[in-house]
């Protein structure tokens, strides 16, 4: 899955895509879950591609914990301002 958030301490929103066939008209459809995944080193930054396995509750939210970082997200470009006197 994707990393969505890494705002909280421990812990990560990963959104993981899917497609679903329609039962009655066959197309499919694209759908969408989002976990919340124990991350104890906070390794995870937003925009990384992650794996993620089921574990025991942690807490009411938070059934899952991330395996591995896959691919990190590309770093944004910096501006430079140029000071002008």
């Amino acid at each position: 899955g994707i990393v969505v958030s890494d705002k909280r301490d421990k812990t990560c929103t990963v959104a993981v895509d899917y497609q679903q066939k329609h039962a009655k008209y066959g197309k499919y459809l694209h759908r969408q879950a989002k976990f919340q995944v124990h991350d104890p080193e906070n390794l995870c930054g937003e925009g990384d591609r992650v794996e993620i396995t089921g574990c025991r509750p942690i807490s009411k939210t938070k059934s899952w914990r991330l395996v591995k970082v896959i691919e990190k997200a590309p770093a944004p470009l910096e501006h430079k301002e140029e000071a002008t006197a």
